[in-house]
């Protein structure tokens, strides 16, 4: 039992491992969108933006409502928002890290620099 719901989680990360879903799923943090409406958000073609959202829905990401002639896509789940915080959280401290051991190397003496 505890290998399936590792598998459920290593899929639901693989959905988000695409940048065109991430931005996607960003667009949908700020309220529902048509699929034209995140076209131009996302500055890509229909069929790549329905691909992408396709494959979100099949992973239970996003959702969908058909109102007349439009799709309207939403988070599924309203925790997606603080999952990305999260994910944005953790990038900006390695950033952070790195630069302090770029501005750590820059100040090293010149004669240890060379001994690499």
């Amino acid at each position: 039992m505890n290998q399936n719901i590792q598998q459920f989680k290593a899929d639901f990360f693989k959905a988000l491992a695409h940048p065109m879903r991430i931005q996607i799923l960003e667009a949908l943090c700020t309220g529902d969108k048509t699929v034209n409406e995140l076209q131009t958000i996302v500055g890509s073609e229909g069929s790549a933006v329905s691909q992408q959202l396709s494959i979100l829905r099949s992973k239970n990401v996003v959702q969908s409502v058909k109102e007349g002639t439009s799709v309207i896509y939403s988070l599924r789940d309203p925790l997606i928002q603080d999952l990305l915080a999260v994910a944005k959280q953790i990038f900006d401290n390695h950033l952070v890290d790195a630069i302090s051991l770029l501005e750590g190397m820059r100040n090293e003496p010149e004669s240890i620099k060379h001994l690499d």
